[in-house]
């Protein structure tokens, strides 16, 4: 399964860590573009500039750990594609661009699902993502909780 990692998914260190260590168990296959990451990378400057310092590294040591996970948007798909929020609009191109079966984001407002299923992808949240690898794997992911909370 392709899933698009939104950017408000990566902004929790922990749900990070927790997501890209259960995609390198092969459970699942992460996706995000160069904008996906930038704005993530963004986003932390909230923290402090060491924040978005430790962003920009994790975001080069996941390309490196991911390398099939950067895709880029066929050009011109946006003005297909409609979402509430327009700033959204990168988030589905790339989805639809690298056939992604569904986008993970706690944002279901600006990602309808009528709109999403129309392009063959689905919105998951978090949670629920989690939670059926978790029944379809459950000694993988109980393990991979297990590496993060430990190092939390």
């Amino acid at each position: 399964m392709r899933v698009v990692l939104d950017a408000c998914v990566l902004f929790p260190s922990v749900l990070r860590s927790i997501l890209l260590e259960i995609a390198a168990r092969g459970l699942y296959e992460p996706v995000w573009s160069e904008r996906i990451l930038e704005e993530w990378a963004r986003a932390v400057i909230r923290l402090g500039p060491e924040a978005q310092i430790e962003a920009r590294s994790e975001g080069l040591l996941m390309r490196t750990a991911f390398p099939r996970a950067m895709q880029r948007a066929q050009p011109n798909i946006e003005s297909r594609l409609l979402l509430p929020d327009e700033n959204d609009l990168h988030v589905l191109a790339v989805a639809v661009s690298s056939g992604a079966d569904a986008i993970l984001t706690f944002n279901a407002k600006d990602f309808p699902g009528h709109v999403l299923a129309a392009e063959g992808i689905s919105r998951r949240d978090p949670d629920g993502f989690i939670w059926e690898l978790w029944s379809r794997h459950t000694r993988e992911v109980e393990g991979v909780l297990a590496k993060v909370h430990a190092e939390a």
